[in-house]
């Protein structure tokens, strides 16, 4: 273990983890080459190297080209990680050098978006006007990897318990109830009082299964003495929720922030429906042990600061 700490902390170098990220991503040394603007044998003895320093076989090689193995899975994540904070360190560095105030990449879910993420954003800016933000939308199955290898800076969304890990910092700031939409030309917004036997046939568009308004919608309609709806789409998307809300057309199943913010835009419309059910709050999730910059450290306060006021 003490020679695997010395690999780590002293020998290995910037090329050698540019190397094993790209063998990860092209699985073939030609590729590799091409793209480090190598030849074919010096990749290979740098493969050869960075194994003898681990005194591991790090990559398989085939005619069909190389395959990490468990080993060499574990030091690509590593190899990602390194990467990534070399990027930001240098995006930060740049900034200061331009006269900006640096960059923060944020994986948002839509429970957060339209109520938190945007006028957080908004504040921001106006405190910092030359700092730049990325904002990816996902769930959480799909956002946590990146926040791990250090291509996110923070997540904002619901907090999910199933997602909770030793590794992960979360900070709950409100919490968000959610409520039935539709498009306003859709049959039941007819009806003055819908029942949930008058929506269980219909189509819907709804969260993924292993989320936890996806499971207490559920729940609903079993405590109604239903089952729950079988003409379903999943996604995690905003767009596909209202694009399926509005064309198919199919009953959303949103955040109640989300839904006022549309509804007030004339696209959805709020069903009268009471959902007495108990959800994660939202909040922010960073990984443990990692040093915020100094523009993601002041985007988390703007979000704390809009939570307190809304």
């Amino acid at each position: 273990m003490s020679d695997i700490d010395r690999v780590l902390r002293s020998n290995l170098k910037l090329r050698h983890l540019q190397l094993l990220v790209a063998l990860d991503e092209f699985r073939h040394i030609g590729r590799v080459a091409d793209f480090l603007s190598l030849t074919q044998p010096a990749v290979s003895k740098m493969l050869a190297e960075i194994e003898r320093m681990f005194g591991l076989k790090l990559f398989l090689r085939s005619t069909r080209g190389t395959e990490p193995t468990a080993y060499g899975d574990t030091v690509v994540r590593f190899a990602r990680s390194v990467l990534a904070d070399y990027s930001r360190t240098q995006d930060e560095i740049a900034a200061v050098e331009s006269g900006a105030a640096g960059r923060v990449s944020i994986g948002a879910m839509v429970v957060a978006t339209p109520g938190l993420l945007a006028p957080a954003m908004q504040l921001l800016k106006t405190r910092s006007p030359h700092s730049t933000a990325l904002i990816e939308e996902g769930d959480l199955k799909r956002l946590l990897p990146r926040l791990r290898v250090g291509e996110l800076d923070l997540l904002v969304g619901r907090l999910e318990p199933g997602y909770a890990a030793p590794d992960l910092e979360t900070q709950a700031i409100y919490d968000e109830a959610m409520c039935v939409v539709a498009a306003p030309t859709h049959p039941i917004c007819s009806m003055s009082s819908p029942q949930w036997a008058d929506i269980a046939e219909l189509a819907w568009v709804v969260p993924p299964p292993w989320a936890s308004s996806r499971i207490k919608l559920n729940q609903m309609f079993y405590k109604h003495g239903l089952n729950p709806p079988a003409d379903l789409i999943e996604t995690a998307s905003f767009l596909a929720t209202l694009t399926f809300v509005q064309q198919r057309p199919a009953l959303g199943y949103l955040a109640h922030g989300v839904a006022h913010h549309f509804a007030a835009q004339g696209l959805l419309k709020i069903l009268p429906l009471e959902i007495p059910i108990e959800l994660p709050p939202v909040g922010i999730i960073t990984l443990r042990g990692r040093i915020k910059t100094p523009t993601c450290q002041q985007a988390i306060e703007c979000l704390r600061q809009v939570a307190k006021e809304t």
